[in-house]
């Protein structure tokens, strides 16, 4: 049997070829390159409106025994500070304005079934604290109990409907300020009244 063998010379080129190949170096590749944009945004604070606002300083009081004579018994306190704070412009108040704080009282109720004290039995005495320097902002009128005489024409009725606290009746004026005020509370009851607690709420309201 006869072998055929290739010739070395063809071999020797094979191989040269294959190792020139591997030799070449690898085609370079393009740089693609980069490119930077800012992004930049304006953002304005927001403004938030003015507000015209009621605030108490406690949520209650406690009346306590003071003044009782043989024919009625008198039990007194004071009504926690109460602020108005007004933070609006000019723009945001409507022509003409003014604001009051008015109050009334719930009838007293009986913590053990005691009959009731009706809400005519609770006077109050308004007193200005802080009105600021525009003279504009005032106290309401004392409001005295049914069991008293009038000390204004009318005014013994008590905390049955909305009595005035404070008020201003021109609400630009005094803008941009904080008012306190307070009352002397003063609840007056027959002398054969129920021993036992009674509660009550007394409501505060802002209006303009």
């Amino acid at each position: 049997m006869i072998r055929r063998r290739l010739p070395i010379a063809a071999c020797s080129v094979l191989a040269c070829s294959v190792l020139a190949a591997t030799a070449l170096p690898a085609a370079a590749i393009a740089d693609p390159g980069e490119a930077e944009v800012e992004v930049t945004v304006d953002i304005t604070e927001i403004k938030e409106p003015g507000v015209l606002a009621l605030t108490v300083a406690g949520t209650s009081v406690a009346l306590q025994e003071n003044g009782s004579d043989l024919l009625v018994r008198q039990f007194t306190g004071t009504l926690p500070t109460v602020t108005v704070t007004d933070t609006r412009t000019l723009e945001e108040i409507p022509a003409g304005s003014g604001w009051a704080v008015l109050g009334s009282s719930s009838d007293f109720t009986g913590t053990a079934g005691q009959a009731p004290i009706s809400a005519g039995h609770l006077g109050w005495k308004p007193r200005l604290i802080d009105g600021g320097d525009t003279g504009l902002v005032s106290e309401g009128e004392e409001v005295v109990t049914v069991l008293d005489d009038e000390t204004q024409p009318g005014n013994n009725v008590g905390l049955v409907d909305q009595e005035l606290l404070v008020s201003t009746y021109d609400s630009a004026e005094v803008t941009g300020g904080a008012y306190t005020v307070n009352a002397g509370l003063n609840l007056r009851t027959p002398a054969d009244v129920a021993a036992g607690s009674y509660r009550a709420t007394l409501t505060l309201s802002l209006f303009e």
